[in-house]
């Protein structure tokens, strides 16, 4: 992709990265929280709130490196699973996240959006996140998608059933499903797929995130924890993804 502002194109050279080079659509998985804290024998919620930092930090970076879509894994279908207090925790501190991260949102031009099984989500939450997205609708710089409540295969089966309903109701016939008729029924119908998909804390599972969006995805996994990705890191990251040849399929 060739950068169309001058400044991202300065600001990628500045950090040694191709601006014509550069991934549209980068998707992480924000992992080591509870060990970034465990090892400063905190609870796990303290790493949860830094990791709330890196976020602030690597969103604005994205901004100025000229990407087009971030997506990140914020909390996982799976994720309800933990200790309640951890989930009031976390929702609580989406909640701040939410209200007091929408100044950055508005000064970098950025549009949130969500995806995942946002009906689970607390209502004053979903509250919040539906103010915040209705009140970056109108930005263009570049898009913050968040992951909540997301599960891969949940994407993939409730897009089954709407298709499926379609079908029942005569609008689709079985023969017209294509892939771009998956695609319309995702979350997120208009993204692009995923260029890279970075995983800290040296984990090299993809933990059910994006298996549509991610097919031909180059995977990075670094070693940092969450909480220490900082732009250093990220750009390393993007390094690593500029120097792979990326063939799909071909040869």
């Amino acid at each position: 992709m060739t950068l169309t502002h001058a400044k991202p194109c300065a600001h990628a050279r500045a950090a040694g990265l191709d601006p014509t080079h550069m991934p549209r659509h980068v998707a992480i998985i924000m992992d080591g929280n509870g060990r970034w804290a465990k090892a400063r024998t905190w609870d796990r919620t303290r790493g949860h709130q830094q990791g709330a930092e890196v976020v602030r930090t690597i969103t604005t970076e994205s901004v100025k490196l000229g990407i087009d879509r971030l997506t990140l894994y914020a909390f996982s279908s799976e994720n309800w699973i933990r200790p309640q207090h951890e989930i009031d925790y976390l929702m609580s501190l989406l909640d701040k996240f939410l209200i007091g991260e929408l100044p950055t949102l508005m000064d970098n031009d950025v549009r949130l959006e969500a995806i995942g099984s946002l009906h689970r989500l607390p209502a004053n939450v979903r509250a919040t996140l539906d103010r915040t997205i209705t009140a970056t609708a109108g930005n263009r710089s570049m898009v913050l998608s968040l992951a909540l409540s997301y599960g891969g295969r949940d994407e993939l089966t409730d897009a089954c059933r709407a298709i499926a309903a379609e079908v029942a109701a005569g609008r689709i016939a079985p023969n017209e499903i294509t892939q771009e008729t998956i695609q319309a029924y995702l979350y997120a119908p208009r993204a692009e797929d995923v260029d890279l998909v970075i995983r800290t804390a040296g984990e090299q599972r993809m933990s059910n995130f994006l298996p549509w969006q991610a097919t031909y995805a180059e995977y990075v996994s670094v070693e940092p924890l969450w909480p220490d990705f900082g732009v250093t890191a990220y750009h390393a990251a993007l390094q690593e993804y500029q120097a792979r040849e990326r063939r799909f399929g071909g040869v």
